[in-house]
């Protein structure tokens, strides 16, 4: 004879057995439908983000804190790149370089797009001084790699990501269109807010121990005065000398310090010259908070 359940217990194994089901498609559909694009930093993927919202789900290959200039990819990000529509490469950061015969070897087909097609080079910021005080030619010919600490080129940057978008995801085409748009209008407010801040401080220096605002200050007519190495290196006391010597040259008010690459020397150096510190972090997702910041210590006085 069946086992006979009384009605509140088979409506309740029904509403479970309902649940699970359409949480199980929920997931399934997730997982197939939104399609992976990684880039190389975070600052590119809050861009990105503004202009793909909930469509496409997107990954940063560097880590936490590393350094973009020396920085090598564990194998798990390798696995993911694997799995991604496309790759957006930054397109002069040290790390990339390697990045890209390996991404061809183990993945031929993954469509790779470098978002910094168009915006015009700053060069020779990242040069190795030696002893004599010489530079190697080829470095004085090197690309700055911080594109993005520029709110100009950031406006480049995103519509260099709307055509990789629009060529991996064609359907999605007006939705990008309608987001880039109104991230644009947002930059260019933006842009013309701060060359209104910063139009009476031109031509006045500011201090960085790495030359990651090299854009930036070219954008408002600024002058940035590097006093440490390219990749946050200790410098040697003749070397400290001379850059707090270089550094009282100019008067500046303002030293922007990095938590990931600065020298424990910053502090040091600082206090010879007694410029008022401001701690900024240019690989930080926040790339807007980031940039505000960064004006805001220059028109601060």
């Amino acid at each position: 004879m069946p086992t006979r359940y009384p009605r509140y217990i088979l409506t309740l194994l029904t509403i479970v057995f309902v649940g699970g089901l359409l949480t199980l498609i929920a997931c399934g559909h997730g997982a197939v439908d939104k399609p992976i694009v990684t880039v190389s930093i975070e600052p590119q993927k809050y861009m990105l983000e503004q202009i793909v919202g909930d469509r496409v789900q997107v990954r940063c290959l560097l880590a936490n804190g590393a350094n973009p200039e020396t920085y090598d990819p564990s194998m798990t990000h390798m696995i993911n790149l694997q799995k991604s529509a496309a790759y957006l490469r930054v397109g002069n950061v040290g790390f990339e370089a390697a990045l890209i015969d390996k991404i061809h070897d183990s993945n031929p087909d993954l469509p790779i797009f470098d978002t910094s097609v168009g915006v015009i080079p700053v060069r020779g910021t990242h040069v190795h001084r030696h002893a004599d005080g010489t530079v190697d030619a080829e470095d004085e010919q090197s690309v700055d790699p911080h594109t993005w600490t520029s709110v100009k080129n950031a406006r480049i940057m995103a519509r260099n990501m709307l055509e990789a978008m629009i060529a991996v995801d064609p359907e999605g085409k007006s939705f990008y269109n309608k987001n880039f748009n109104d991230f644009d209008a947002r930059l260019d407010s933006l842009d013309r807010l701060y060359a209104e801040r910063l139009a009476p401080e031109a031509g006045r220096a500011f201090l960085v121990w790495h030359p990651s605002l090299s854009y930036f200050a070219r954008d408002y007519g600024l002058e940035q005065v590097v006093t440490g190495g390219t990749e946050g290196k200790e410098t040697s006391a003749t070397g400290l000398r001379e850059a707090v010597e270089e550094a009282r040259s100019h008067n500046p008010e303002v030293f922007f310090s990095q938590t990931d690459l600065d020298s424990r020397q910053v502090g040091a150096l600082n206090a010879e010259i007694g410029a008022r510190e401001v701690r900024i972090n240019p690989m930080a997702y926040e790339w807007a908070a980031e940039m505000e910041k960064i004006v805001d210590a220059l028109t601060t006085h």
